[in-house]
């Protein structure tokens, strides 16, 4: 029990990160029937899309779920709105600064949990009333920040006296454990669920990730101001050439146009984005969400139980 679980009513502290395209009510009802925390990534969607994923997610669990919405979406106002209405349990959000939204979320007995990548956001988010926040690392898949897991989650748990989510480059119980060790109350993970039996993802993507070893993520668009870790194929070379010659953002984004579309729905492996964190070279099998999170917690207790003393 940790104050995450027992501030959500989850039986373990983990979290399925809010992936666009990805995260839909499939994998997010298979995560919160497993004890975890699922949830729904709004990615560019609009509110009448969100609307039917929560009821279909309902539908398929009677245990808490969450939404997490991206702030840049043009629709995030009508979204937060409409989260409110079906006064969702959870809502996450990444891209920005979800502090206009806060009251009216609070209002509706919604929980909060920011995603932050340096501590003046956490320190913000706290003040304007986050339940808590989750703090995610650079070795994330997705849009990412620039300090790794290590650096960013005892900075952000010495900066804020609200409970602080681990994320990035964890896949196992050695992850979760040194998550804890960091002073993390709970963990939020997202390329590992992409190698689940329950995702709703084309079989070619989960193959990416099966396929990963170590140093096949590259970060591109960071020049552009919008940097997202993905498994390297042609599309990423088409990327760091643009980059190489000092292309816009605008450009740069045009290229990226509908490509996370063709990796999930599609599989397009030289077209579509893969985005997947650096541990997806620790991902080699497909399981069942059940059995990925069962392994992770009976791990990380046993390395925490053991511990030795380091003098």
């Amino acid at each position: 029990m940790t104050k995450i679980t027992e501030m959500i009513g989850i039986k373990y502290p983990i979290f399925q990160g809010g992936m666009a395209w990805v995260a839909d009510y499939h994998i997010a009802a298979a995560v919160s029937n497993a004890g975890g925390l699922g949830i729904i990534g709004c990615g560019g969607a609009d509110e009448n899309w969100i609307r039917d994923q929560i009821h279909k997610c309902r539908e398929m669990t009677d245990k808490p779920f969450g939404v997490n919405v991206m702030l840049m979406n043009p629709r995030a106002p009508q979204i937060a709105e409409v989260l409110a209405e079906e006064k969702v349990k959870v809502v996450t959000t990444g891209a920005g600064s979800a502090g206009k939204f806060i009251p009216m979320w609070k209002e509706a007995g919604i929980i909060v949990i920011p995603v932050v990548a340096g501590v003046a956001l956490a320190k913000k988010m706290e003040k304007d009333g986050a339940d808590a926040v989750i703090a995610e690392g650079t070795e994330s898949g997705g849009h990412v920040g620039e300090i790794t897991t290590m650096a960013l989650v005892p900075q952000v748990v010495d900066a804020v006296n609200i409970p602080v989510i681990a994320a990035g480059g964890i896949a196992d119980g050695r992850g979760v454990a040194a998550a804890f060790m960091l002073g993390a109350e709970a963990v939020q993970c997202g390329t590992v669920f992409c190698a689940s039996e329950e995702v709703n993802i084309h079989q070619n993507y989960k193959d990416m990730i099966i396929k990963a070893k170590d140093s096949s993520t590259r970060v591109t668009g960071r020049s552009a101001g919008a940097p997202v870790r993905q498994i390297r194929n042609q599309l990423t070379n088409e990327f760091m050439k643009l980059e190489e010659a000092h292309a816009s953002f605008e450009e740069i984004e045009a290229l990226g146009v509908g490509a996370l579309r063709k990796a999930v729905v599609d599989g397009d492996t030289k077209n579509g984005t893969f985005m997947a964190g650096q541990i997806a070279g620790m991902v080699n099998e497909i399981r069942p969400v059940k059995d990925i999170i069962e392994g992770m917690f009976a791990q990380a207790n046993e390395l925490l139980k053991n511990a030795s003393p380091v003098c």
